[in-house]
């Protein structure tokens, strides 16, 4: 089946997600709601997530009838075409709730079935709406911050890096993810923990990072900051995988990756994961 070139789906995930950052920016000036919890008392869902993803899935699904859609706060449903639009309406929901800047609404379109191992990432955008931050990237195109093209940090040390991850909701799975930052903290330059997967990909892509890691992220954290990382040069998989996964995801730059790899593969044998830190 032919597709629309990545950069039309582009145009359409960035119009969409800046839309969308509107709608999430002026909910945020009235006053958050916390909807709901999920998986833990902690892991909660605003009104805002849920009204934002239904604007998001509204207008989608009257540009591009025939996609599917796999978003956080709703059921997926498969299409016709062959593709798919992975969505997180508010990225960052912890920040959104408390005021902090660093939430962003994440639109990526992929091909295949919407699992981050095996799909292909077309086209992607990341908007931040209370710093007014645009990110986009399409496959084989490049990616960019606004009009500004794009690229990793090259040449860093794993001694001089400075690195980001997250910490997941359930208190065993912080735990665990804790120790292995503890036995890290000393390897690199420091450490940042800015709460949104999408924008600790975007910040890899940017420069702001140097490498990224987490754990039990889910597809829509990641699906388009991962095409974004890797279109401003990053490698972006996870341990002795050239493709990311609900199990990891890492991101640097190719030289930065290589030796970051085999420390983080010590630490996690240092701390065997509890089962139920996913």
């Amino acid at each position: 089946m032919t597709h629309p070139a990545p950069t039309g789906l582009l145009d359409l995930a960035r119009t969409i997600a800046l839309t969308a950052g509107a709608l999430a920016h002026r909910r945020r000036s009235e006053g958050v709601e916390i909807a709901a919890s999920k998986s833990s008392p902690e892991d909660i869902v605003t009104a805002a997530d849920r009204e934002v993803e239904l604007l998001i899935r509204g207008l989608l699904a009257d540009a591009r009838p025939n996609d599917g859609f796999y978003g956080e706060e709703s059921d997926a449903t498969s299409g016709t075409s062959g593709l798919t639009w992975v969505v997180d309406p508010i990225d960052g929901t912890v920040n959104y709730l408390y005021g902090i800047p660093f939430y962003a609404v994440s639109v990526a379109v992929v091909q295949g079935d919407p699992d981050p191992a095996t799909w292909n990432a077309l086209a992607g955008a990341v908007v931040n709406p209370a710093l007014g931050e645009v990110f986009t990237a399409s496959d084989g195109s490049g990616a960019w911050l606004g009009d500004k093209r794009l690229h990793v940090n090259h040449d860093v040390s794993l001694s001089l890096a400075l690195a980001g991850t997250g910490f997941g909701y359930e208190a065993t799975r912080r735990v665990w993810q804790a120790n292995v930052v503890g036995g890290l903290i000393g390897q690199v330059r420091d450490i940042r923990r800015i709460g949104s997967a999408a924008l600790d990909l975007c910040s890899v892509a940017c420069g702001r990072l140097d490498l990224y890691f987490e754990r039990g992220l889910n597809p829509w954290d990641h699906a388009a900051g991962a095409l974004i990382a890797r279109e401003a040069g990053a490698r972006v998989g996870a341990l002795q995988a050239d493709a990311e996964g609900r199990d990891l995801l890492i991101a640097a730059a190719p030289d930065l990756y290589a030796q970051f790899e085999p420390v983080l593969a010590g630490l996690f044998t240092r701390f065997p994961v509890d089962p139920q830190a996913r």
